[in-house]
């Protein structure tokens, strides 16, 4: 056949294949993990606002700001709610390596790890405000589950 006697190509909205085209709807809700995780509407600015809020407090008050802001945002709405159970078991994780880092101080690999922790812990809480300010619920990798 030549180019001529062809037939007309598909109507691009009923191709499939490499070339179709491809239709992305935003999510109505969101699920992290296969062991749990956030599974709920997407967050409004406010909430957004409020978890980055609860990271920033994280960072500059340890675990004292996450704790009053979450205990009195977490009725309010499912992604505060989760992100501050996700920060104070962060902070939970981070508090209890430090301490086995001041114990090991004395076999000189201690040193080593405190700072780790610390770098860690920053780092770790820098992510989880940018992917706040997102709407994105995220989840620390080394966090120990204590509050479900």
């Amino acid at each position: 056949m030549s180019e001529f006697n062809s037939p007309p190509p598909a109507d691009a909205s009923t191709t499939t294949g490499p070339g179709a085209p491809v239709s992305v709807t935003p999510p109505m809700s969101y699920s992290v993990g296969t062991a749990g995780g956030y599974s709920g509407p997407p967050a409004t600015a406010d909430e957004k606002n409020m978890a980055m809020l609860i990271y920033l407090l994280g960072i500059f008050t340890g675990f004292i700001g996450p704790l009053i802001l979450w205990l009195i945002k977490k009725e309010q709405s499912p992604f505060i709610n989760d992100q501050g159970k996700e920060v104070l078991n962060f902070q939970i994780t981070t508090i209890l390596a430090m301490i086995i880092s001041i114990i090991l101080i004395f076999v000189i690999i201690g040193i080593f790890l405190y700072f780790g922790v610390i770098i860690a812990y920053l780092v770790l809480m820098i992510m989880g405000l940018l992917k706040a300010k997102e709407g994105i619920p995220y989840r620390f990798p080394f966090a120990l589950r204590l509050l479900k």
